[in-house]
């Protein structure tokens, strides 16, 4: 059976990760590991890297076979501040695939603390009162009034990194 570490102990990811890759053909093991960059990534390009950076950490951190890396960060648009997020998978033969996920536009007030230099999830629990948003639903979820979770959004990255694993592992490696 082979083994997939996922670089966070945030529950919404790890669930994200079970529930597209099970644990009947996978043992599923978390730890938390560095990003390798900032803790609130400000450009879609730091968020990459942030998974990145993850995925590699977990898989050598673990001694597994897969490494998966799963990042929430922000990215500015036209002077308006944006969700943005990005998955990655690594493994023991280098092969490297990152995918990202939904974009969604924040209101003035959550991008006016991020501008303050908060993170996401402390703005977002000031803006809506409630706490541990980061390791439940989510800015998204709170923005999507419910419809999309964070769990369910890193659900559909994991599927786009599993997908682009099984496809280039059958059509030769890839590396971004």
């Amino acid at each position: 059976m082979k083994t997939i570490a996922v670089g966070t102990n945030n529950e919404a990811k790890v669930a994200a990760v079970r529930a597209v890759l099970g644990e009947r053909e996978y043992r599923i093991v978390s730890l938390e590991v560095p990003s390798g960059v900032s803790a609130q990534p400000l450009s879609d390009e730091e968020t990459r890297l942030g998974a990145i950076g993850r995925a590699k950490r977990a898989l050598e951190a673990a001694e597994a076979d897969i490494g998966i890396g799963l990042e929430g960060g922000v990215m500015k648009i036209d002077g308006r501040w944006w969700l943005c997020n990005w998955g990655a998978l690594a493994d023991r033969n280098g092969v490297v695939v990152a995918a990202a996920g939904a974009r969604l536009v924040l209101p003035p007030d959550i991008g006016a603390g991020i501008e303050e230099g908060r993170e996401l999830g402390d703005v977002m629990e000031a803006y809506t009162g409630r706490r541990n948003i980061r390791r439940k639903e989510g800015a998204v979820g709170v923005l999507t009034n419910g419809r999309v979770d964070r769990s369910a959004m890193f659900s559909h990255i994991v599927q786009l990194l599993a997908g682009q694993y099984e496809f280039f592992c059958q059509n030769g490696s890839f590396k971004v």
